[in-house]
């Protein structure tokens, strides 16, 4: 995780927290709620860029309710053996 930027840090670390008290799906205005930012919608809607990133990046799973939830997700990495 050292190697994101420490805002996105912060937003992987709202969903994993959930995860370890037994919580499921994060909503991005709770993030932004818990990382101590207003509520406007400005904010939301950067934040939730961000968490759409990590999710794309396999970072964060991005449920079909729209929430988020701690976990990552399997990459594809190329076979060794394919580098002919």
């Amino acid at each position: 995780m050292s190697v994101l930027a420490p805002d996105y840090q912060r937003i992987l670390g709202v969903p994993e927290e959930r995860r370890s008290a037994g919580n499921g799906p994060v909503k991005t205005r709770e993030i932004v709620g818990e990382l101590g930012f207003g509520t406007t919608s400005a904010k939301v809607e950067g934040v939730r860029s961000r968490a759409r990133r990590l999710a794309e990046r396999g970072w964060l799973l991005l449920e079909a309710s729209g929430m988020f939830s701690a976990g990552r997700r399997p990459v594809a990495v190329p076979d060794a053996d394919s580098s002919e």
